[in-house]
C-alpha cells in the first residue's frame, strides 16, 4: 500500500476491497476454459449510481440497467462475458431479465435491485442454460475473497485483470473505495467494450453519487481511447452501502472533495489500465492540447491525432513523423493558424510555429518513441481553452486481434 499526494493511501484490491462485498468468478461454460461469469454482492443494499453508452446501438443488459437505476439500490450484480447480449431484440431483453431473476433467487434478494450486464461477441444469444447453472454456482461461491475472481471472469481480450482501491477518511471515518474494469478493444467510451464495477463503504445520498459519477467519468473513462470505437454496452456502476457507518455525504459536505477525488483515484488508475491494455498496444500516449479557442476545439483536436490511424501507426514504429499529428489538428474542425502551432514530444520541440523546430533531428524524436510512455503537446496558440487524452500505439498485433476474434 502507498500513500498517494492527497493524503489517501492506495490499496491492493479491487471491487470487494470496500466493507460489504463479497464477489465470485467462474467459468460457466459461455467461453471454452476461462472463467466467463461474475456476481458482486452488496450487503446491505448499495445506493447506486450508473453512467452508460451513448451509442444509438445498446445492449439488452444496458437497458436492463437503466431501468433499474430508477429505483436507486443495488444489492447484486451479475456479469457474463463471451456474449454482448446486443441485437437480440425481444429475446435479448428476456435473457436479461431472466438472468437478474435467477441471480435474486439464488442471493435471496429483491430482482428490482439486481443490475445485469454483459459483455462479448454483438448479435448471438445467451446460452441461458449454461448461465442459469452457472450463476447457481457463482451464488454459492461469493465472499469477500472473491474480487480477484470476478475481475478474471469479465475479461474478454483482457491480457489481465484491471483492479484498483483507495482508503480515505471523510467525515471523520476511514472508509475504502474499489473497482474492476474490462476493456482493451472497442475503447472510446463516451459516456468501449468498457465495463467498469466501483463500490465504497461510505454512505453518500444517491443524487450526489450520480452527480460525482458522471463529473469523473468525464475526466477519467471518458478521456481514454484505444481505437476509436464506441461499444454499445458500456456501463459504470458506483455502488455506496455505507457499511462503514459514517454520516451520509452529499455534496454540501465539507468532506465531499474528499471522496470524489477518492472516486477519480480509482477510476483514472483504472481508465489508464485499459489504455495499457489496449489491444497489441506498446506505448502509452498522452495527448495534450494547449492554447485552443474553445473546450470544443480542443477536444475536436485531440481526438483527432488520438484515433489517427497514420498517427497511432508513426508511433509503433518509432517514426517521428509530426506531419501526421499537425495534419490531424488541421483536419479535426478545430480552427487555428497552422503558422502559429508548436509541438513538442515530451522535452522535446518538434514544431515551432508550423514548421520544424530549429535543430530538431528526427533521430532525437525517434529516442523519445522509443519510451513506453510519452506526452504529444499540441499548442495551437489560438486561445487559453486545453484538454488531454490517453491512448495508445497501433500495432500489428491489433489487427490479428480483430481479424479473428473468438471466445
Amino acid at each position: 500500500m502507498s500513500s498517494n499526494t492527497s493524503g489517501m493511501v492506495d490499496l491492493e484490491g479491487g471491487v470487494t476491497a470496500a466493507k460489504g462485498y463479497s464477489a465470485a468468478g467462474i467459468h460457466a461454460g459461455i467461453k471454452k476454459s476461462s472463467k466467463d461469469l461474475a456476481i458482486v454482492v452488496s450487503n446491505p443494499p448499495a445506493a447506486v449510481a450508473g453512467v452508460f453508452t451513448t451509442n444509438r446501438v445498446q445492449g439488452a443488459t444496458v437497458k436492463l440497467c437503466r431501468e433499474r437505476l430508477r429505483g436507486g439500490k443495488a444489492s447484486a450484480i451479475v456479469i457474463n462475458s463471451g456474449c454482448a447480449n446486443a441485437c437480440t431484440g425481444a429475446r435479448g431483453i428476456a435473457d436479461a431479465g431472466r438472468m437478474a431473476a435467477v441471480t435474486a433467487s439464488a442471493l435471496k434478494t429483491a430482482e428490482s435491485t439486481v443490475f445485469v450486464c454483459s459483455t462479448g461477441t454483438i448479435g448471438i444469444f445467451l446460452p441461458m442454460d449454461v448461465i442459469e447453472k452457472g450463476i447457481a454456482k457463482a451464488a454459492g461461491l461469493v465472499s469477500a475473497q472473491g474480487g480477484d475472481d470476478a475481475s478474471e471472469a469479465i475479461m474478454t481480450t483482457d491480457t489481465g485483470p484491471k483492479r484498483a482501491a483507495v482508503e480515505f477518511t471523510a467525515g471523520g471515518v476511514k472508509s475504502r473505495l474499489g473497482g474492476m474494469a474490462k476493456g482493451a478493444g472497442m475503447i472510446e467510451p463516451k459516456m468501449a467494450t468498457m465495463l467498469s464495477f466501483i463500490t465504497t463503504d461510505a454512505a453518500v445520498d444517491g443524487a450526489s453519487l450520480q452527480n460525482a459519477l458522471a463529473r469523473v467519468v468525464n475526466r477519467t473513462f471518458n478521456r481514454i481511447s484505444v481505437d476509436g470505437d464506441q461499444s454499445c454496452n458500456d456501463t459504470v456502476l458506483l455502488l455506496a452501502n455505507g457499511a462503514a457507518a459514517g454520516a451520509v455525504l452529499g455534496e454540501k459536505h465539507p468532506d465531499w472533495p474528499v471522496f470524489e477525488a477518492a472516486l477519480e483515484n480509482v477510476a483514472m488508475r483504472l481508465a489508464h489500465k485499459i489504455v495499457i491494455d489496449g489491444e497489441g498496444a506498446t506505448k502509452f500516449v498522452t495527448v495534450q492540447i494547449r492554447g485552443a479557442a474553445s473546450d470544443s476545439d480542443a477536444e475536436k483536436a485531440a481526438r483527432a491525432i488520438a484515433n489517427s490511424l497514420l498517427v497511432k501507426t508513426s508511433w509503433f514504429g518509432q517514426d517521428p513523423n509530426w506531419g501526421r499529428v499537425i495534419d490531424a489538428a488541421g483536419y479535426s474542425g478545430a480552427i487555428f493558424d497552422p503558422d502559429r502551432v508548436d509541438i513538442s514530444y515530451d522535452e522535446l520541440a518538434a514544431v515551432r510555429g508550423g514548421m520544424a523546430a530549429p535543430g530538431m533531428t528526427k533521430g532525437a524524436l525517434a529516442e523519445v518513441l522509443k519510451r513506453k510512455r510519452f506526452t504529444v503537446d499540441v499548442n495551437l496558440n489560438a486561445g487559453a481553452a486545453e484538454t488531454r487524452l490517453f491512448t495508445c500505439d497501433c500495432s500489428h498485433e491489433y489487427v490479428s486481434i480483430n481479424s479473428e476474434y473468438t471466445t
